[in-house]
């Protein structure tokens, strides 16, 4: 369901059709429904009639093993069951949870004749035959399918708060607690018309070049995917300057891996957080995006447990010569390729770099690369060919892929080909 947040906008109701009559805009559709009303449409929270299963409640998109587990264990339902997609592309995974046996996971195979099973005497022409059939017989599975768990409550975020929005009036905007402070000011978590969760980057007068990136943030907006933290829009008119996001309640991902984690993580855990990082580079790379400081500090953590990178690109606005110059105290000098300490050379590379050194937060839980070594010690040694350690909770898979992004600039992979390398390895734990 999503309700309009401008006049240009059209309501959207569930299980309705509509007609998509202009898709220029990746991010916002024009529309018409059934009474002939028209507007635009969020493009995220619509799917294709012909597509068979995403209509179906027990369908959960973007849900990986780990927050399957978490939701079903929540639910507490014997039987209890969703269909996430597997970490393998175009696959899909039941997800089932017993009183006796916790949470089981089924892959839905497919047979040469192109029809689905998941044992293999019952086959069936599509997955909702499947899931029909299942919900009446266990056959082979711990239980049958006796429980829909679903993760529909929360509607995805849209790029911007409407069609076009990218000024927001502060008037709109309620501040209801601090949540920190970063390097631009003060950062509060609030509302926007009273109803939508939002965190607001209260910018510090004198730390950012403010012309440059209100024009930035127009491109930024048009930025979208489930692994970056949403842009939603600007208060230029007054200062301080806002930058309104998506908020996320798990905080930042360094905090998080350091004392949010309830329990000591899974190997699948621990490698589904770089995934999620590596998909949202992905995309950024695919849209030619250096994100230029890359740390687990620069992600946060959803309710779920998604990690979504946030403040790409906006290091270039920054006033303070400690954070630009390579020689600054507050420069990522942990987090940077040779080029870059020696050179100033920031490319998708020195991303790639970076985020093998993200990896190694992820698996130590937060320790700070290089412990033992300051800023200019650091410069000397990795310049010589000094890397990081091995991290106890990395196998030798895990450490290869951290080492693949201190190759020199030209031999590191892409995110495209780290992603497929990481999702294999996923697989494989599963």
């Amino acid at each position: 369901i999503y309700t309009p947040m401008t006049p240009q906008d059209l309501e959207l109701r569930k299980d309705e059709e509509y007609t998509i009559l202009e898709m220029s805009d990746p991010n916002w559709w024009r529309a018409k429904d059934n009474y002939g009303n028209e507007g635009y449409i969020p493009s995220n929270y619509v799917v294709e009639a012909a597509n068979g299963i995403e209509k179906f409640d027990w369908y959960c998109k973007n849900m990986n093993r780990s927050q399957a587990e978490k939701l079903l264990k929540t639910e507490n339902k014997d039987g209890g069951f969703l269909v996430r997609d597997s970490s393998k592309a175009g696959k899909y995974t039941v997800s089932l949870f017993s009183k006796g046996g916790g949470c089981r996971h089924y892959n839905i195979c497919t047979s040469p004749q192109g029809q689905f099973y998941l044992a293999e005497k019952h086959n069936f022409n599509t997955i909702p035959e499947l899931i029909n059939y299942h919900q009446h017989n266990a056959a082979g599975m711990v239980s049958r399918l006796k429980y829909i768990v679903s993760n529909r409550a929360r509607p995805p975020s849209t790029a911007g708060l409407g069609y076009g929005v990218w000024e927001i009036d502060p008037r709109y905007l309620t501040f209801i607690k601090e949540l920190g402070t970063g390097q631009f000011g003060v950062v509060k978590y609030g509302k926007w018309q009273g109803k939508h969760d939002v965190a607001i980057k209260m910018i510090k007068e004198g730390s950012m070049s403010e012309q440059d990136f209100i024009e930035e943030a127009k491109i930024m907006m048009k930025l979208r995917h489930e692994n970056l933290v949403q842009l939603y829009g600007v208060c230029t008119k007054q200062r301080p300057i806002y930058i309104v996001t998506e908020f996320l309640s798990n905080g930042c991902l360094l905090t998080y891996l350091r004392e949010g984690l309830k329990q000591h993580p899974t190997a699948v855990q621990l490698l589904e957080m770089c995934k999620d990082v590596t998909e949202g580079m992905a995309y950024l790379e695919s849209k030619q995006y250096i994100h230029r400081d890359l740390a687990a500090r620069n992600c946060l953590v959803d309710a779920n447990g998604t990690v979504k990178v946030t403040d790409f690109g906006l290091s270039r606005y920054v006033l303070d010569d400690e954070y630009t110059s390579s020689a600054g105290s507050k420069f990522p000098v942990r987090w940077s390729p040779p080029e870059v300490l020696l050179y100033c050379k920031f490319s998708s590379k020195s991303d790639i770099w970076a985020y093998g050194v993200l990896m190694w937060e992820v698996y130590t839980l937060g320790r700070l690369p290089y412990e033992r070594l300051n800023n200019t010690e650091i410069v000397d040694q990795v310049s010589r060919g000094l890397r990081l350690y091995r991290p106890q909770l990395a196998n030798e898979k895990v450490y290869n892929i951290m080492t693949s992004c201190w190759l020199d600039v030209n031999e590191r992979p892409n995110f495209q080909k780290l992603t497929l390398t990481v999702q294999d390895l996923l697989y494989e734990l599963q």
